[in-house]
């Protein structure tokens, strides 16, 4: 849509009406003609602006709320727009039927992956009380009933809307509508400086602690003594007369507590206004439909924590004594040889390193860095270099990411790299560093900073027939112990994560796994339908075919896979504003490792996948025994015309490796890596008796082959490794 603005909304003869095409709130494209009036500012502190529209398909009157696309470059206002759609789509999916669904604006469509994103609303019904002079005590009443009643619904959906003042409380002499809803925040979240005095708390006015729904029976308590009494009231204390208006002194006297834990929930202020509607509320919110999910999500964490853990494979440690480690493309053992080095040349050309002639210790280091060995533990394997700071520092960890091609495995990974050189790791004592400066300057040119910038990225390039897995970027971790361990990363093509040939053989070596699940192919949801449309694909309900054969290519040790793997639905701002996904899509990025919640987070996930998208799309989860699951954006929304319009705006990429880094002993955490991905077992859970004496029976033989591999020097003794559980 253009910005263009017209003075008056014009009549059928008037200018040419512009266009708009919209998602409604069913998830359903619409496509129409629409003519708008003159625009003015909602708020002058806020970025928003308003005006009248007719929506000549249909011939609806509406109200669009937009950023200007000067506006619209600035991603705080775009979060704010974000937050305004994701409240009202909520309110609507919750209330629609209901006779509560009027407490709020009626949403009606929404376009916000665009250079001026907007939404859609009916007109609103009233006028603010800010041009309400005087109110009866009768509609005193009412108005009270109906605001505390919106606030109720708000709080059970833990939400604190924040902006709640004169100007965006509407009354039409018969019932509320709140409107303000850019400015809701969740319950637990830490308080920002929002809103007017008096109508913000006085902790919201300081943005102290935590927000609560009580912060909001401040703000109505606030509007409440403006329409009695003309005025606004103290800032931070219950105000001097509130004893000369009988029915507000009765009703509200706790409200203007200056503390939060002092005033009364928004429950207990309506039960007081209009007995048992606080309970009625309650009964007519939809049930809870994940319940079944999450206990089935409980149950498979049960049977995980039951199974015994599997032992750490050979070489799973910092590192072999005699300074071999594994090659992460043949699989066979090698150690630095100083004979074998070499450097690239100005046209990227492998040059023999002769180390002789380098004396000087500093530059010998240097160059060292930057230098590769070429392998030959495996002369039938063709040709690979290996950079020699990987060979220096023990056993490297390898990451590989999964998934079909364009499900955005290469725009995470490049989200991940750079979140961690702007500094993410640095809050669980970790520091990274290069492990070779040349390639590492390579991906950050060649991927990190076009994404940054807003471009699209090309898809991964096939392998040749003859050609092998590569990781693409590698880096040194230093962890809080000062243990310096080497990661590197593989992100082929999805047509290569299907081939079964030695092209995948590194997966037999692979110490970690990122299962990347793109909703447009697994959740048959009705918003997902239009990006569906745009890329060409449909629905595939039998799960993601690069998960399903790199899983059967991992090596299994007892009923389950014990290779670390994190899931995490990527593109995850498609969802948004769908339950849970806006829950956790919204948080701020850790800054510790909260094993709690991290479960809470896979649980809410594993329930959207298991109710919508079927037991195939969780099959990574149920192969292996430390699995976590995830939600994030590589780019914060959809790309147009090969650009994202409002840049390339992460959220929560970096939490999966954080996960990974934890069940590899790298970040500790409350419990220990172990009970981060499985949990700790209640105190009434245990093994039954038979389970456990069948175990013992059966760990025997497995003695007897451990104690054979031994004897020929295949196995290190068991226990040699360091205390890392693989």
């Amino acid at each position: 849509m253009t910005s263009t603005t017209h003075s008056a909304l014009p009549g059928p003869g008037g200018p040419a009406p512009d266009k708009l095409a919209f998602t409604v709130p069913s998830g359903r494209r619409r496509v129409t003609p629409v003519r708008v009036g003159r625009e003015f500012r909602r708020d002058r502190l806020l970025p928003q602006l308003i005006r009248k529209a007719v929506l000549d398909d249909e011939g609806q009157q509406c109200v669009q709320v937009r950023l200007s696309a000067k506006e619209a470059a600035n991603p705080a206002a775009r979060a704010l727009l974000d937050t305004e759609a994701g409240t009202a789509l909520q309110l609507n999916q919750l209330l629609g039927g209901t006779e509560y669904a009027a407490l709020f604006p009626r949403i009606v469509g929404y376009e916000l992956d665009t250079a001026e994103p907007y939404l859609l609303y009916d007109p609103p019904r009233g006028t603010p009380v800010a041009r309400i002079h005087v109110m009866s005590a009768t509609d005193q009443e009412i108005f009270t009933r109906d605001l505390m009643l919106a606030l109720c619904l708000l709080e059970g959906q833990g939400l604190v809307p924040r902006g709640i003042s004169p100007a965006t409380v509407f009354w039409d002499g018969a019932k509320v509508q709140l409107w303000g809803l850019e400015s809701v925040t969740r319950t637990g979240r830490p308080r920002r400086p929002w809103g007017r005095s008096p109508f913000c708390s006085p902790e919201q006015r300081r943005g102290e602690a935590l927000a609560d729904s009580r912060d909001a029976v401040w703000s109505a308590a606030q509007v409440l003594y403006q329409l009695v009494t003309g005025r606004a009231g103290p800032a931070d204390r219950p105000p001097a007369d509130l004893g000369e208006h009988r029915k507000l002194d009765q009703t509200l006297r706790d409200a203007f507590a200056p503390r939060a834990a002092d005033r009364p929930t928004p429950a207990q202020v309506l039960d007081l206004v209009a007995p048992g509607a606080a309970r009625r509320v309650r009964l007519a919110v939809p049930p809870d439909e994940t319940r079944p999910h999450h206990e089935a999500f409980e149950e498979a964490l049960r049977l995980k924590r039951q199974a015994p853990a599997a032992r750490p494979r050979s070489g799973s440690g910092p590192g072999s004594a005699d300074g071999e480690v594994l090659c992460p493309y043949c699989l066979e053992t090698i150690r630095l040889d100083l004979t074998k080095l070499f450097v690239t040349d100005s046209r990227m050309q492998y040059q023999p390193l002769d180390l002789a002639g380098i004396k000087n210790p500093l530059r010998r280091t240097d160059i060292m860095r930057g230098a590769v060995q070429k392998c030959t533990a495996d002369p039938e394997f063709p040709a690979h270099y290996i950079p020699v700071p990987y060979l220096t520092y023990g056993r490297p960890l390898t990451v590989a990411m999964v998934g079909q091609s364009s499900t955005g495995k290469s725009h995470l990974l490049a989200q991940m790299i750079a979140a961690i050189t702007d500094g993410g790791l640095e809050p669980f004592g970790l520091k990274w560093q290069s492990v070779n400066p040349e390639q590492h300057a390579r991906y950050v040119r060649d991927r990190v900073q076009p994404l940054r910038n807003g471009k699209v990225l090309d898809h991964t390039a096939a392998l040749g027939m003859d050609d092998f897995a590569h990781f693409v970027e590698s880096l040194l971790i230093t962890d809080a112990r000062g243990q310096v361990r080497p990661v590197a990363f593989f992100d082929l093509g999805g047509e290569d994560l299907v081939r079964t040939d030695a092209a995948l053989r590194f997966l037999l070596g692979v110490d970690a796994l990122v299962f990347v699940v793109d909703p447009a192919l697994a959740l048959p949801l009705p918003q997902l339908d239009h990006a569906r449309e745009r890329w060409g694909v449909e629905v595939n309900r039998d799960g993601d075919l690069a998960f399903g054969t790199v899983l059967d290519r991992l090596p299994k040790n007892g009923g389950y896979l014990d290779v670390p793997a994190a899931m995490v639905l990527g593109k995850a701002d498609l969802l948004r504003f769908q339950p849970p996904v806006d829950r956790w899509l919204s948080r701020p990025p850790a800054t510790s490792l909260d094993p709690e919640l991290i479960r809470e987070e896979s649980r809410d996930l594993y329930g959207l996948l298991r109710r919508h998208a079927g037991q195939a799309w969780l099959r990574p989860f149920d192969a292996i025994r430390r699995c976590t699951l995830h939600i994030a954006s590589a780019t914060g929304g959809q790309e147009d015309h090969g650009r994202y319009p409002a840049g390339a705006g992460p959220r929560r990429v970096l939490e999966p490796l954080l996960a990974l880094l934890a069940m590899h002993g790298l970040i500790q955490v409350p419990g220990g890596a172990e009970a981060l991905a499985v949990g700790e077992a209640p105190a009434l859970e245990a093994v039954p008796w038979e389970a456990a004496a069948d175990a013992g029976e059966a760990e025997e033989p497995e003695r007897f082959e451990r104690a054979f591999e031994r004897s020929d020097g295949s196995e290190e003794p068991e226990g040699s490794e360091g205390g890392e559980q693989q």
